[in-house]
């Protein structure tokens, strides 16, 4: 194979003999030494350029490291904020079983019940052989634990509540229920139905039972309720009058002095008049009736209903 060369300048000409073996080897430098040739020299230059820039590599590896800084960050901030929040929900179930036990310390009182079947005081006694076998705790099973707590005490709340409730209805009826005697210190002198009359001598029907004692000794009421009278009536002489709700209403008669007025409140065992011998009577006592409904009943077994 034959190349012929045309000199410009001069205008001749000239030919170079390619056999099979200069081609080759021509082929052999284009196809692959010089594209081999010009990557090394890429790769060299590369290697070069960045081994001339510390800087870039510090860049590239500071803005990593920040990057991971950050995660950190971020991942303990969510940790410390799960934290917070379990710490706050655990408080608030720690302060329902304080306000729990105090409430039933008091229902404990209220209720006369042994304190050694409800003792508030401790925790509940427990037990059991020890295993060997020990479950590690999961956050999951942990949170859900508390979720059932937090519902077992609320559950608990509004059953003890309700007790509450129960209870001091309870007692607010004990209050308002006529009962004991209408005096601190004295006799009964006379009792409820048939007797000979002191000023007549004829058989007739007593309403009440008649209490004897010191003049100007304490008359007090026998149950709580609301003064609906405090002056004089015909027979009873100084009276006082009070309605106790559901039906109940006492009277005291004959008193010396009334210490109360019309819509007073008053409680269970309140002083409201001194004994006297106003009206009908023989003598310092007071005439006491209770009334179911209207009607007169014997007081005497609302009087025992203490005893």
């Amino acid at each position: 194979m034959n190349i012929i060369l045309i000199r410009k300048h001069s205008g001749g000409s000239g030919y170079i003999n390619l056999n099979r073996r200069r081609l080759f080897a021509f082929a052999l430098v284009t196809m692959v030494l010089l594209p081999g040739g010009l990557a090394y020299t890429g790769y060299w230059l590369g290697k070069q350029s960045v081994k001339f820039q510390p800087d870039v590599l510090y860049a590239v590896l500071q803005e990593q490291l920040e990057q991971q800084d950050l995660q950190i960050n971020n991942t303990k901030r969510d940790v410390e904020d799960n934290m917070s929040a379990l710490a706050s929900r655990l408080g608030s179930l720690q302060a329902r079983v304080i306000r729990l036990d105090a409430l039933g310390q008091r229902l404990t009182k209220m209720a006369k019940l042994d304190k050694g079947e409800f003792n508030f005081d401790s925790v509940p006694a427990v037990g059991g052989p020890a295993s060997s076998e020990v479950s590690p705790v999961d956050v999951p099973d942990f949170m859900q634990n508390i979720a059932l707590l937090s519902k077992q005490i609320e559950d608990r709340g509004q059953q003890l509540s309700v007790l509450e409730t129960m209870m001091m209805n309870r007692n607010l009826q004990a209050e308002v229920f006529p009962a004991g005697r209408p005096i601190r210190k004295g006799w009964t002198s006379s009792y409820f139905g048939l007797r000979t009359d002191p000023f007549t001598g004829r058989r007739e029907h007593h309403k009440g039972m008649d209490f004897a004692g010191k003049d100007g000794s304490d008359v007090i009421a026998v149950a709580a309720g609301v003064i609906t009278w405090a002056s004089r009536r015909y027979g009873y002489g100084n009276l006082v009058e009070i309605n106790h709700g559901n039906g109940y209403v006492t009277r005291y008669g004959h008193n010396k002095k009334i210490i109360v007025k019309v819509g007073d409140t008053v409680k269970k065992g309140q002083k409201i008049s001194l004994m006297g011998s106003t009206g009908r009577s023989t003598g310092p006592h007071v005439h006491f009736e209770v009334l179911f409904n209207g009607r007169t009943v014997n007081p005497a077994k609302y009087i025992q209903a203490t005893r």
